[in-house]
């Protein structure tokens, strides 16, 4: 007797015995089949793959036939057939006179072996998945890192090309189930179909206008037929605005010009404070000298400031005895500059050397500004207290070193002011001169510097009260328009003042409609003061106002007056 074993998957399986007669001696050898499952003649339950073929034929038989030839096929000699328990015999193919006689496997052996082939075939279906799945965790790993980089509209896009060229390469590799192919285009249309549709962004012209409720997406369900069929006309987004100079220059005024009136009050206040305590110490500390009031002054206080209330002028007057000292003009003195001014002492038969105590203060019969800012200059960097009157003002204020002017700077949580200490001589003559201690150099290094604010600001008050012109406000706005640009830097409220003095006088148009007109002749007025290097003084026209520009400077503002005139937006 032959015994064949079965063995399940994984090696483990349940035993069977079949038992096949043995063919006479001498008997002929029938048709015989050989289980081509595992190879040989004994089956492989472990090998569903195999397939039954005849000896010497590669044609394959179906499982079916496998099944049904059980492991081997042997013919018997004719007689009683004898059945084994448990076992179905059939006849063989070659019809009941060949005497061939089958054994055919139980039904729990045939059920088996379909079982095996079914787990067969779904394990490797579940391989294909996972090595599916660990592709897919490298693609959401790539993806969740360009989330990062490209967005959630990036990423989208980037997740469906690398899905598209996945698919391809798998149905171009290995051929798919149709329900899987199924799947995977319901899958790949509901994530087209979820892909987020980026809206343009607005241009900036159009950022203040109302935003439109956005188009329904082609892909999007209808509702229901109960909704209001009219639809939203859409609004075309205006025309970028156009203003004129004019609307230009009244919003630039307003923006850039307007101080707030809280920061000028505190600005004032700050500054009549420092001078009354600066002319309390000036008073103990020389009481010898008659020293007037210290009176703080300047654009701030006319309304001719621009931008911040950030500057602040101090007079410092001296009281000269009358009848003591006169005024000589520059041009008379070996300077020979029309600017400046000589104060001599007088009377010295009469009244002698020492009469006077600004007598200590002469050089060559002359009172000498240079030696009064030197004085000064030490006494505010050395000798005054600041931290102490700073702590009792509520800010911080301390001497500028580096200016040869007699700076103070002064913060406070609110604002930054530069108060300017001028020493005058006022009032010394007949016209009401205002002579300033200039730092000057060379030969008028002693001399007296002609300050022509007061005079300056009370005409164009006059000219504005006449026929309630804009004249200051023109000022105002070239002052704000060479604060803002670095390279008008060197024109000063000086030079500026008297461009508008020179148009002022000319009876023309000075309403506010006529404000844009009015600055163009301003940049046009300086452009020809540049060509020729000469801007003459409006109250003494000997006195040019451009001597102290170099060429270089001069070609630089020149050039930017000229693009600011080709193009006015540009300087606003």
């Amino acid at each position: 007797m032959a015994h064949i074993s079965s063995h399940g998957a994984g090696g483990r399986g349940r035993r069977f015995r079949h038992t096949v007669p043995r063919r006479p001696t001498g008997s002929p050898a029938p048709t015989e089949r050989i289980c081509r499952l595992g190879g040989g003649a004994c089956p492989s339950l472990a090998e569903p793959r195999s397939i039954l073929a005849p000896a010497g034929s590669s044609a394959p038989i179906g499982l079916r036939a496998c099944l049904s030839a059980c492991c081997e096929v042997r013919g018997r000699p004719r007689g009683p057939r004898r059945q084994i328990p448990g076992f179905f015999t059939f006849q063989s193919q070659a019809g009941p006179s060949s005497g061939a006689v089958v054994s055919r496997p139980p039904p729990v052996v045939v059920r088996k072996l379909l079982r095996r082939q079914t787990m067969a075939e779904f394990s490797q279906k579940r391989g294909k998945r996972r090595g599916d799945e660990g592709l897919g965790s490298m693609v959401d790993f790539l993806l969740a890192n360009a989330r990062l980089v490209l967005g959630v509209g990036g990423a989208a896009v980037l997740g469906i090309a690398t899905l598209a060229v996945k698919r391809f390469i798998d149905r171009a590799t290995s051929p798919r189930d149709e329900d899987d192919t199924k799947g995977d285009s319901w899958k790949e249309l509901s994530l087209l179909k979820a892909t987020p549709h980026l809206q343009p962004r607005p241009p900036p012209a159009a950022l203040s206008q109302p935003v439109l409720p956005l188009a329904p997406s082609p892909s999007a369900p209808e509702g229901p037929a109960e909704t209001d069929p009219e639809v939203t006309p859409q609004l075309s987004s205006p025309a970028p605005l156009c203003l004129t100079l004019q609307e230009r220059l009244l919003a630039f005024e307003r923006d850039r010009v307007t101080i707030p009136a809280a920061q000028v009050a505190l600005a004032k206040q700050l500054a009549g404070d420092i001078a009354l305590e600066l002319q309390a110490y000036f008073r103990s500390k020389f009481p010898e000298l008659p020293f007037g009031t210290f009176v703080p002054g300047g654009p701030l206080y006319d309304g001719l400031q621009a931008g911040a209330a950030d500057h602040v002028r101090l007079l410092v007057p001296l009281v000269l005895e009358p009848g003591l000292w006169s005024l000589v003009p520059g041009v008379d003195t070996v300077a020979r500059d029309p600017r400046c001014w000589a104060v001599r002492r007088t009377q010295l038969e009469f009244c002698p050397r020492g009469s006077s105590p600004w007598d200590r203060f002469l050089v060559g019969g002359y009172l000498s500004s240079r030696i009064l800012l030197e004085l000064l200059r030490k006494v505010l960097a050395a000798s005054v207290n600041w931290p102490a009157i700073g702590s009792l003002l509520g800010c911080l204020i301390w001497p500028s070193m580096v200016s040869e002017e007699l700076l103070l700077e002064v913060q406070h949580e609110r604002l930054e002011l530069t108060v300017a200490v001028l020493v005058a001589v006022p009032g010394a003559d007949a016209d009401d001169r205002l002579l300033l201690a200039w730092p000057l150099e060379g030969l008028a290094g002693n001399l007296w510097l002609q300050d022509l604010y007061p005079v300056e600001a009370a005409r164009l008050r006059a000219l504005d009260d006449h026929d309630a012109g804009t004249r200051r406000r023109l000022l105002l706005l070239l002052c704000a328009v060479c604060r803002g640009c670095s390279a008008l830097g060197q024109l000063g409220r000086g030079h500026l003042t008297q461009v508008v003095l020179h148009l002022g006088e000319d009876n023309v148009d000075w309403t506010e409609e006529a404000l844009g007109e009015r600055f163009l002749q301003a940049l046009e007025l300086l452009i020809g003061s540049l060509e020729q290097a000469s801007l003459p003084c409006h109250f003494n026209p000997s006195v040019n106002l451009f001597s102290s520009l170099r060429e270089e400077e001069i070609d630089d503002i020149g050039y930017a007056l000229y693009s600011g005139l080709q193009k006015p937006e540009g300087l606003l």
